[in-house]
């Protein structure tokens, strides 16, 4: 396989966490919502649901992962457009992947702080790096 059809499987699996995390949010918010016999209107706006609800890390995972993650998606794009992709930029997509999956399973889990937010500056220092590297390469092309 080329670099160029490598580097989006990373996207891949950005994209199955992210479904991973929405089946869970789902599940437990439908669970809470029969458990505690909710009215679904009383939800109908995300800071109403955030009022109402008691188990919101599922959707605040979901959220994160539509945050930082659109700058790793836009750039695995780019790379495999350019062709500018390497070993060094395949190997930072699957350590920024690692990095997110370790976020998600912290935030989801035993949700201890400190350790989510190593995870997201890690995942973030590795993400500007990919950016850095690319760009060097983009800016020295012929």
């Amino acid at each position: 396989m080329n670099l160029e059809r490598a580097i989006l499987l990373p996207v891949v699996a950005m994209v199955l966490l992210t479904a991973i995390v929405w089946l869970r949010m789902y599940s437990e918010r439908l669970g809470e919502i029969r458990a505690r016999r909710i009215p679904p209107q009383q939800l109908a706006s995300a800071y109403q649901a955030a009022q109402i609800l008691q188990n919101t890390r599922a959707a605040d995972n979901f959220r994160n992962l539509f945050e930082m993650p659109v700058l790793f998606y836009a750039l695995c794009l780019c790379l495999a457009v350019s062709q500018l992709a390497n070993l060094v930029l395949l190997a930072l997509a699957w350590g920024y992947v690692a990095l997110r999956v370790y976020h998600s399973w912290v935030h989801l889990t035993h949700n201890t702080v400190i350790r989510r937010f190593q995870a997201y500056v890690a995942s973030g220092l590795v993400l500007f790096t990919m950016w850095g590297v690319f760009a060097i390469r983009l800016i020295a092309v012929d």
